[in-house]
C-alpha cells in the first residue's frame, strides 16, 4: 500500500491503545469527593489525566460514578484526538468492567447514563474491550484518582490536580451525561 491508500487522519500504527481507569471517593472534613485518574498508551499516544468526576458534595459523588468517569473522560480524549482504531480498556472496578461487557445488568438508575454515555463511546473505535485488573495493576491510574482526591478536598473549585499539564476541562457538572437525578 502507497500513502496515496491511507486516508488521512488515521493512524496506522500497530496495536491498541492500552487505557488504565481508575476512580476514587471520600468523604473528609465533611466534603464528599469524588474524581477520576487515566493512563493511557499505545497507538501512538501518551497521555494521561485526572481531576473532579462530579462537583463537589454532589449526590453522584460515589465511587461508581468516578470508576464511570474515567473511563468516559479516556475515551472522550481519544476520540477528541481523532484515534478511531482498537481500544483495551482496564480497570479494578467489577462492577464497571461487567456492565461494558454486558456480564452484569444496569440496575442503579444513576449509572445508566453513564453506562450509554461510555458505550456509545467505546462504539466510535474500530473494536474495544473492557478487562478487569487487580488494584495492584491498576497503580498508575489509582495514584492519579488519589492525587486528583488529595488536591480535590484541599482545593475542591479546581477541576485537575495542578501537577497535570494541558488545558483546563469543562465544568464537571456540565460535561457529563445527561442523569435522572437533574
Amino acid at each position: 500500500m502507497d500513502d496515496g491508500e491511507i486516508p488521512r487522519g488515521i493512524a496506522t500504527l500497530s496495536g491498541p491503545v492500552r487505557v488504565h481507569f481508575d476512580g476514587a471517593c471520600e468523604t473528609l472534613r465533611g466534603r464528599r469527593i469524588a474524581t477520576y485518574g487515566y493512563h493511557l498508551e499505545g497507538g501512538g499516544f501518551l497521555h494521561e489525566d485526572a481531576g473532579l468526576a462530579v462537583a463537589p458534595d454532589s449526590d453522584r459523588a460515589t465511587n461508581n460514578v468516578a470508576e464511570y468517569s474515567a473511563a468516559i473522560r479516556a475515551l472522550d480524549w481519544l476520540d477528541r484526538q481523532g484515534y478511531v482504531g482498537e481500544v483495551v480498556l482496564y480497570g479494578d472496578s467489577e462492577l464497571v468492567v461487567r456492565q461494558m461487557n454486558g456480564e452484569y445488568e444496569v440496575r442503579a438508575e444513576h449509572l445508566k447514563a453513564y453506562h450509554d454515555h461510555l458505550s456509545q463511546l467505546a462504539g466510535r473505535f474500530a473494536h474495544s474491550e473492557f478487562h478487569w485488573i487487580p488494584r495492584e495493576e491498576n497503580t498508575r491510574a489509582d495514584a492519579l484518582s488519589k492525587q486528583a482526591l488529595t488536591e480535590g478536598l484541599a482545593s475542591p473549585d479546581r477541576t485537575r490536580p495542578a501537577a497535570l499539564t494541558g488545558p483546563e476541562p469543562v465544568d464537571p457538572e456540565e460535561d457529563e451525561p445527561p442523569s435522572e437525578e437533574r
